[in-house]
């Protein structure tokens, strides 16, 4: 099997146009590191280091979750927020814009005959550049006034300095405001780039390149794991931990791109039909009705909506003396309470089939069918079709919603339970996990289309990869 994959890996260097998209965009991503790595005028990135480790030792602890929060979002921009770097934005504010837009483009008419219409796509792309760099303005801005005053962020960790070096704070907030969204839009232009002319998606592939720069703290991270005691303190080799680990992280990345590939074929019959003067003849084809069809987007808005509460129920109880109950509801809504991973996982549920129900359109799609002679042996064209659809897609989306909610509840249960430190539990399952499984799988998809137009092997004996259980 290694043979196979080093054989394959050789092959792609044999062909001089797969090589040099391989080339260009590993030389794309060392860029991309670059952005992560540069540190904004003025501001002390080791300062801010320090911070994020006594924050994660806070929550290691069992204290605010607020290190595993600011952990999750560093790791997405590849440890650029804790170097104070150019790409503290990281690419973020893109996929936001790109999500906003989507959803915009379901609901809102104008922007859903735009889409359909010849070149509305391009449009509707141009429209997301201009929303990435008003939301890039709007977080640059609060992440300039954030690094005045660390402290302030999280309740009860003391900043261990001066992180910034500018008395005057209003050119500082405008100098500091500019250049993060200048790193934004470098890294968004960095991805269309690979996209255009190297191999894979562009922005999942920068994306993914910030979670796996993480894997050596990983990596340190779980030789501690390996070295715990019986009793969890750190000394001799325990070998208890180590298989665990090895299994779960072979099970969930089995499960993920056992998940991610599965289908459900739909078989769809074309009859014989005239178009102009000529018959096209009748022919079956399936259509394939994905099982994670929202993909990562029900963690991402989980997340989200659950970091607000529990500050701002926390602000309020400690502010406001009467309404000191808060504060202590506010300790429920901490990451890895019982509270909150029960509220997580209703909130993918709900989110796995509000994503599916704003961009799976089954009525559009039966339309389409009926229009080019096309049916569902035993279903009748039009809304039997369509009904059809919406039942096999509610089906389907509840067993891929529970697993993502379990993938999405592993890192938080081996990080507070099993005190297994935040950036080892990340590559056990939530959202890295997935991103990560989804670009490899996609990258290798577009380099084995390659290989196969050349009559090369691809990863694989058949060289494809399945698309189903």
């Amino acid at each position: 099997m290694l043979a196979n994959i080093l054989n394959t890996f050789g092959n792609c260097f044999k062909i001089p146009e797969l090589k040099s998209r391989i080339l260009f965009t590993l030389l794309v991503l060392a860029l991309c590191r670059v952005v992560s790595m540069t540190p904004i005028p003025g501001l002390d990135g080791a300062l801010l280091k320090q911070f994020f480790d006594q924050l994660a030792a806070r929550a290691a602890r069992g204290g605010d979750s607020g290190g595993s929060l600011l952990g999750m979002y560093s790791m997405f921009t590849g440890g650029a927020l804790e170097r104070c770097a150019v790409g503290s934005l990281g690419i973020m504010p893109y996929i936001s814009a790109t999500i906003i837009i989507q959803l915009l483009t379901a609901v809102v008419p104008t922007l859903s005959k735009l889409a359909r219409e010849e070149g509305g796509r391009t449009k509707i792309i141009q429209y997301g550049r201009y929303l990435t760099v008003i939301l890039c303005l709007g977080q640059g801005l609060v992440m300039a006034i954030g690094w005045e005053n660390p402290s302030s962020v999280f309740s009860g960790a003391n900043f261990p300095g001066k992180l910034v070096m500018y008395d005057n704070l209003i050119w500082y907030r405008l100098q500091t405001t500019l250049i993060l969204t200048t790193g934004t839009m470098l890294l968004m232009w960095f991805g269309e780039q690979i996209t255009e002319r190297g191999i894979g998606n562009g922005i999942s592939l920068v994306i993914s390149i910030g979670i796996l720069a993480r894997m050596p703290q990983a990596v340190v991270g779980m030789k501690d794991m390996f070295t715990r005691s019986a009793d969890g303190e750190a000394g001799g080799f325990n070998p208890f931990y180590g298989i665990a680990l090895v299994l779960l992280l072979f099970a969930v990345i089995a499960g993920v791109i056992a998940v991610t590939q599965a289908q459900r074929k739909v078989p769809v019959q074309y009859a014989q039909r005239a178009i102009g003067k000529k018959v096209v003849s009748a022919g079956s084809s399936y259509m394939p009705l994905r099982v994670n069809y929202a993909g990562v987007m029900p963690i991402i808005f989980a997340q989200a909506i659950l970091m607000v509460p529990e500050k701002v129920l926390g602000w309020l109880g400690s502010s406001v003396p009467s309404l000191a109950f808060l504060g202590r509801l506010s300790a429920h809504l901490r990451e890895g309470a019982f509270l909150y991973v029960l509220l997580f996982g209703l909130m993918i549920l709900f989110f796995s089939y509000f994503w599916v129900a704003t961009q799976f359109n089954e009525i559009q799609i039966a339309d389409d069918l009926k229009k080019h002679g096309g049916y569902i042996p035993g279903i009748r064209p039009g809304q039997a079709t369509s009904q059809f659809l919406h039942n096999a897609m509610s089906r389907i989306t509840f067993a891929g919603a529970m697993f993502l909610t379990m993938i999405a509840v592993i890192p938080i249960l081996l990080n507070r339970e099993m005190q297994v430190p935040f950036q080892v539990a990340t590559f056990f399952g939530g959202t890295s996990m997935l991103i990560l499984v989804g670009v490899m799988l996609d990258t290798m998809r577009q380099m084995e289309s390659h290989l196969m137009m050349r009559h090369y092997d691809g990863f694989l004996k058949k060289g494809r990869i399945r698309g189903r259980f």
